[in-house]
């Protein structure tokens, strides 16, 4: 029995509005301003949350007072939520080159451009490479896409009139009234008022080191062990399922339930040979906290990039035909634009493959002109498009099973940052050059598979929808440009404001 086709939200033979300036405008400000807002958490916190759902509820709210159609709806909600793609590709490797002295400084004469050029160059290549893969990965039914689906059942809910829109936004009362309720100190000293679990983790510490319970500091076993709750990760656990939420809670229990405890366990007393920091009075929560960053993490990491590995050789059938399909388009295999239907257009695999190439030699040239040497920014520029087409793909993929919020883009810029490292140093690069051609390729490969994973995620949003993919991608590249003119901003105020606070900014002290 052959499956029925499938059929979008909004068909293909309806005329709506879609590419509109309103549209256009209402995303480029969304996109800043979420951005903008996602550095300063994810500089604070470590992590960014997906831009997608506050975008659809304000793309919604402004665009039907004005009779806006459904299709620039889900336009807006695409350009507003890229701007935290660009955040997070920024925020966790520009600051390294001003921490690690590749820059003397970060004000807008040394920094503005570069920085600039690094976002803009890995934005518009994410892009591109996501693009030679989109179909396949898109209309892939075992890719649950969990955050495309609530991202256009926001937009759905808006259709169907006012009960269902006043069923949504009393479900995002709700979520904030208890992430408040879980901020605020209403139930006792900690703010994880709903787990009440200190004992257990006291037993754990007790085990790893052998203390007993009066040696325990007062407070810290409490942080180190009771679990924070955000709605947000409670509706994403609600929406992947049973099976993929076991997986994340699994990954969290392997950690620090089994492998930090015993870790510090099996070192013992000579700790402090191993954890910088760790041993004398430290809390037993930095105790712990420096096993896992030092320990697990590296650990996690390296699973990663043989999971990535693993990924991608899982995926070579759809990967090949995709990929088949793009060159076969480039040997003029491909109708004219004019005969396809509007869900069966989008950027010509001409067009992608230029695209590509354009930003390999200004990347090149780039790289030559940061490092100071003519081999060694080529040579980077070359593992920039390897890595960056093979980690842009495995977030896409990341995305669709476990969203973006999820995405550990992170984690995928260590694992860039190893690769590059070690190819640099065979390649005889070294010094501050080598230290700034690593860096450009880990920043250009960050941002390039923060903005992958985000569109592969638009992309799904706009089928579930009925969206035109060839418009997508347009107002992709135009939010990338757009946040990367802009994002240098928000991260020199960060910069100033810590150090005009007492602290050091991107700097490391000493």
């Amino acid at each position: 029995m052959t499956p029925k086709p499938y059929r979008p939200f909004v068909s293909e033979d309806t005329k709506m509005q879609e590419f509109t300036l309103r549209a256009v405008l209402l995303g480029l400000v969304l996109t800043v301003v979420l951005g903008a807002a996602n550095a300063y958490l994810g500089l604070r916190a470590g992590q960014t949350i997906a831009a997608t759902y506050p975008a659809a509820v304000i793309s919604m709210a402004a665009l039907r007072l004005r009779g806006g159609s459904i299709l620039e709806e889900n336009l807006a909600r695409t350009a507003g939520s890229i701007g935290e793609s660009i955040a997070a590709g920024a925020i966790f490797t520009i600051p390294a080159f001003v921490i690690s002295r590749a820059w003397p400084a970060f004000d807008f004469e040394h920094a503005y451009w570069k920085s600039t050029s690094l976002m803009m160059m890995g934005g518009i290549l994410g892009v591109l490479f996501v693009s030679l893969v989109r179909r396949v990965m898109v209309e892939d039914p075992e890719l649950p896409f969990p955050e495309s689906l609530a991202a256009a059942e926001i937009h759905k809910a808006g259709q169907r009139g006012g009960e269902a829109a006043k069923y949504l936004f009393y479900n995002i009362g709700l979520g904030g009234v208890s992430y408040l309720l879980g901020a605020l100190n209403l139930y006792g000293q900690d703010r994880d008022f709903f787990f009440r679990v200190g004992d257990l983790g006291r037993s754990f510490v007790r085990l790893g080191t052998g203390a007993t319970a009066n040696t325990l500091p007062v407070g810290g076993v409490s942080k180190f062990a009771a679990p924070s709750v955000s709605p947000a990760y409670i509706g994403v656990g609600y929406v992947i399922g049973p099976q993929l939420a076991s997986l994340n809670v699994a990954g969290s229990v392997l950690a620090w339930g089994l492998l930090v405890p015993l870790l510090i366990y099996f070192l013992g007393p000579d700790i402090q040979k191993y954890v910088p920091g760790a041993g004398g009075e430290a809390a037993w929560d930095g105790l712990a906290n420096a096993v896992w960053r030092f320990f697990v993490r590296p650990i996690a990491v390296g699973g990663m990039m043989v999971s990535a590995a693993y990924t991608l050789f899982r995926m070579r059938k759809s990967l090949g035909i995709g990929l088949g399909k793009a060159f076969a388009e480039l040997r003029g295999v491909r109708p004219p634009m004019a005969t396809l239907g509007r869900l069966e257009r989008y950027m010509s695999s001409k067009t992608v493959f230029a695209g590509i190439a354009v930003i390999f030699v200004l990347m090149a040239v780039l790289y030559v002109n940061l490092s100071g040497k003519l081999g060694g920014g080529i040579a980077a520029a070359v593992v920039m498009l390897v890595t960056g087409f093979f980690f842009a793909t495995v977030s896409g993929y990341l995305v669709g099973v476990i969203g973006s919020s999820n995405n550990p883009i992170s984690g995928l810029t260590l694992s860039t940052l190893i690769i590059a490292a070690v190819l640099m140093v065979s390649l005889g690069v070294s010094g501050t050059s080598g230290v700034i051609a690593v860096l450009g390729v880990a920043a250009v490969v960050c941002v390039s598979s923060a903005v992958a994973g985000e569109l592969l995620q638009d992309f799904k949003v706009g089928y579930i929808l009925g969206g035109t993919p060839r418009t997508i991608q347009i107002v992709e590249i135009i939010a990338v440009v757009c946040a990367s003119l802009v994002m240098y901003f928000p991260l020199m105020i960060l910069h100033e404001g810590n150090k005009n606070l007492g602290g050091i900014g991107f700097r490391r002290p000493g």
